[in-house]
């Protein structure tokens, strides 16, 4: 009999969690597994809680909640012989989207009796694990400003996304790995162990998580007038092709920067030097991994917000073209009709 326990975050993410203790109660395969249930309490109980797990032999640990209580779960694993298992209750849901795994509880609990596990890289930023993303530049400026709007959901990214994004100014890089150093300016550095930040944010689609190398995306400095193709090209999977974005992989590389400031692992912003060190660990994570994923193409992936990128445009279309000399106040009344426009649209959250 094989043990699996199921760590709830009750206040993360954007669904209620008492229904999923119940969906595990009645759908978990006892045939296979004993279960175990339990719920965090502060913020890193999470990891102490997976990391008991592993001292008492649990074969795998679920994480319920957003891609923060997957984060916490998944560190406290790396390195040992429990696999994780995820319910993706969050406002993103990055790496389940990047496996496939169903984002409704039942379904995703459905995979887990399955329980086939595969052994998948991770990485680490300043010796922080994390499992799809991290990063410098305005993804980590965005991440701070979420961080601190006490909301969650699409909605409130894309508002701190328009808002915020009138504010950031690019700044100079030096990045070094095994193949030399080349210093850029740049708006942000990503390193990607999965293919997205979450809600189908394709910022590496071609990333995998067994290859041992990071997807390292470098996207230069754009202006306002072509923000709106840099937007469609992340959510329809095709954003290497931007002529502002350079990729490249490594397994390591140093980052250094003009001045101390915010990074952010998994989306979690954290304060860190001039000096930033990321690198990859491979195949040290076991994780539980959907069989019959689908057979489709990144591009065929759906999204409300895919809804929202036309009238996007149409915004920007009724521009006139005095709009090259307009000034900040008028870049933020456009971003205002945009965010109106967003919570106007049912799907948008």
């Amino acid at each position: 009999m094989r043990k699996i326990r199921y760590i709830i975050n009750p206040i993360s993410g954007t669904q209620r969690k008492q229904h999923i203790a119940e969906l595990a109660e009645k759908l978990t395969d006892r045939s296979l597994y004993e279960l175990e249930i339990v719920y965090t309490e502060y913020a890193g109980h999470a990891s102490v809680l997976a990391a008991e797990a592993v001292g008492r032999g649990v074969d795998v640990v679920v994480a319920v909640g957003g891609d923060g209580t997957v984060n916490e779960v998944g560190r406290a694993l790396v390195h040992t012989p429990t696999a994780l298992g995820i319910v993706p209750c969050g406002s993103g849901n990055g790496l389940a989207r990047h496996l496939y795994l169903p984002l409704q509880p039942q379904g995703a609990i459905e995979i887990i009796n399955k329980g086939v596990v595969h052994e998948l890289d991770y990485g680490t930023i300043n010796n922080r694990p994390f499992f799809c993303t991290c990063g410098v530049g305005f993804d980590a400026f965005v991440s701070e400003k979420f961080a601190a709007s006490g909301r969650r959901g699409l909605l409130t990214y894309m508002e701190n996304t328009l808002r915020s994004g009138l504010l950031y100014k690019p700044q100079t890089y030096s990045i070094e790995d095994e193949n030399g150093t080349e210093t850029c300016k740049a708006f942000l550095i990503a390193c990607a162990n999965a293919s997205q930040y979450g809600n189908d944010a394709f910022i590496a689609p071609y990333a995998s998580m067994k290859d041992g190398l990071l997807d390292v995306v470098v996207m230069e400095p754009f202006n306002a007038i072509e923000a709106p193709q840099v937007a469609l090209q992340l959510f329809n999977g095709t954003l290497p092709e931007n002529s502002h974005v350079k990729t490249f992989k490594a397994s390591r590389l140093r980052i250094h920067r003009e001045s101390e400031g915010v990074a952010h692992f998994d989306g979690d912003p954290f304060w860190t030097g001039e000096t930033i060190e990321v690198g990859v660990e491979r195949g040290a994570l076991r994780v539980v991994v959907n069989p019959d994923k689908p057979d489709k193409t990144r591009s065929e992936t759906k999204l409300p917000l895919m809804q929202l990128i036309p009238v996007f445009f149409n915004e920007w279309k009724t521009l006139p073209e005095a709009f090259l000399n307009r000034t900040g106040q008028d870049l933020r009344k456009l971003n205002r009709n945009i965010v109106n426009l967003m919570r106007n649209n049912k799907g948008g959250e």
